[in-house]
């Protein structure tokens, strides 16, 4: 069992206890970062005078050759060594020999793990931005494509006025901006280097940790050793980020699971993102949509229990916060997997705008604008209110929609309307006069259009590139 401590201890650790205790089997996937950490202290180590210039340039070789073994598979990261930190400083001694020793000077594994998680979650932040910007792109297209498709919009799962699929993609496509924004200040508020605070206290070493920081990409060290390595916020705020993207995800697969249905047949998802059945032929069926909508609880779930790890530690490290791993790496790659096939799912869907059209129609959503002419010609609207709700009822005894009245049916029920009524229902009217800012109105809809695009060609992850250029080296 490598261990990097036990000279206190006159006993060896009883297995079952090492085994408990061990990270190994899951800290391993920040292998990368552990030796860029390292990296970077070593070179400071360096720049300090703390170790020779020889000494500095023999442990950051030896361990970009550790890093390439481990990318390459000729070194196999086992669960004979307690976590990742072990593993790389044990390969390190065993090649260099005692100036392997030193790469531990002014350092301790609680500020290394802090910076370890600091710098897997700063980039996990960015992959998924980037995954969140291609689903936007998607929806940005749909939105040009659909400025004059007519369907219905809902409340409370019932029809209530028309809209275009344009606007209905638009509202999604406000919802993952904000997650676009939610993932930005995460990365603005975590991106401070711990690296230096050692245990909790610091160190005596005259450590550099600007450049430190400096090194690794970072705005600059955090400012309080206590908080450096007992803080696990960064990872709460972006598991929480992560579960709102997931939650803005099932409600869509909700939509398209609806749209898919017998009873709809707003969409056709491609074959390539659906099942069929083992014992009907004819079933097509929205497992995509229906596993992301089931995902969503699991990436919750990782939230609450940090939440739950953090909510009774007090300062500073205590090694409950080892759980801060497994179910965040969880958690990250989930919702990485949905967010891709979610987007590949909706690139691939085709409308069928003439249903679309239809079931606006039908389902009465020109009711309030039939009401609004009748007030536009004098009537008051509680008035108006109760003559179209008597039309509603006329037409669906008789299964017709408004505009398929005569206009003596219409005169029987209200001697107001005239032949301009048909003009003032129809579906293109009743969407296009609504031309307020965030409106369906196709006039309204090309200027959002145009702000997104504009929103679109500006990264924010084009300002942090430079910075993590050193982090990104071997990453």
């Amino acid at each position: 069992m490598a261990q990097l401590w036990g000279g206190r201890f006159t006993k060896e650790t009883d297995k079952l206890v090492y085994n408990f205790n061990a990270s190994i089997s899951f800290d391993k996937k920040f292998y990368k970062q552990d030796i860029e950490g390292s990296i970077a202290h070593v070179r400071m180590l360096g720049k300090q005078g703390i170790l020779t210039e020889e000494e500095m340039q023999a442990i950051v070789k030896t361990l970009e050759e550790i890093c390439c073994d481990v990318d390459e598979g000729r070194l196999a990261i086992t669960d004979e060594y307690e976590d990742i930190h072990s593993f790389v400083e044990a390969n390190l001694i065993d090649r260099l020999g005692d100036t392997g020793k030193k790469l531990h000077t002014g350092r301790s594994r609680n500020d290394q793990v802090a910076l370890d998680m600091r710098l897997y979650t700063r980039l996990e932040v960015l992959y998924t931005d980037a995954l969140v910007k291609e689903l936007l792109e998607v929806l940005l297209k749909l939105m040009e494509e659909h400025t004059e498709t007519i369907m219905p919009g809902f409340t409370h799962l019932q029809k209530a006025q028309p809209i275009t699929l344009a606007h209905h993609m638009g509202a999604y496509f406000e919802m993952f901006e904000r997650d676009r924004s939610r993932l930005h200040d995460i990365y603005m508020r975590m991106n401070y280097c711990p690296l230096g605070a050692g245990a909790l206290a610091g160190t005596t070493y005259p450590l550099d940790r600007e450049y430190t920081a400096e090194l690794m990409g970072f705005a600059g060290p955090t400012l309080n050793s206590m908080d450096s390595v007992s803080d696990r916020d960064y990872v709460i705020e972006f598991l929480s980020a992560l579960s709102t993207i997931m939650m803005h995800l099932s409600r869509f697969c909700e939509e398209v699971i609806i749209w898919n249905s017998n009873e709809y047949q707003f969409v056709e998802i491609d074959d390539a993102y659906s099942t069929g059945s083992s014992i009907m032929p004819q079933k097509k069926n929205p497992d995509i949509a229906e596993l992301v909508r089931g995902k969503t609880g699991r990436v919750y779930g990782a939230l609450m229990s940090i939440l739950t790890t953090m909510k009774g530690i007090p300062l500073a490290y205590n090694k409950d916060m080892q759980e801060d791993k497994e179910l965040t790496f969880d958690a990250i790659d989930t919702v990485k997997g949905c967010l891709a096939l979610f987007t590949g799912m909706i690139s691939t869907m085709k409308f069928d705008k003439e249903r679309m059209n239809a079931s606006a129609r039908h389902g009465f959503t020109n009711a309030t604008d039939a009401a609004d002419y009748l007030v536009n010609h004098g009537v008051p609207f509680r008035d108006a209110h109760g003559i179209v709700g008597r039309i509603v009822l006329y037409c669906i005894e008789r299964g017709i929609a408004i505009d398929d009245m005569s206009l003596h049916e219409l005169k029987e029920i209200c001697p107001v309307f005239e032949e301009d009524i048909y003009e003032a229902i129809s579906m293109e009217t009743c969407v296009n006069k609504r031309l307020t800012v965030g409106a369906p109105g196709k006039e309204a809809m090309e200027k959002v259009i145009a702000v997104k695009k504009e929103y679109l060609e500006r990264d924010w992850q084009d300002e942090v590139k430079k910075g993590v250029a050193f982090c990104g080296s071997m990453l």
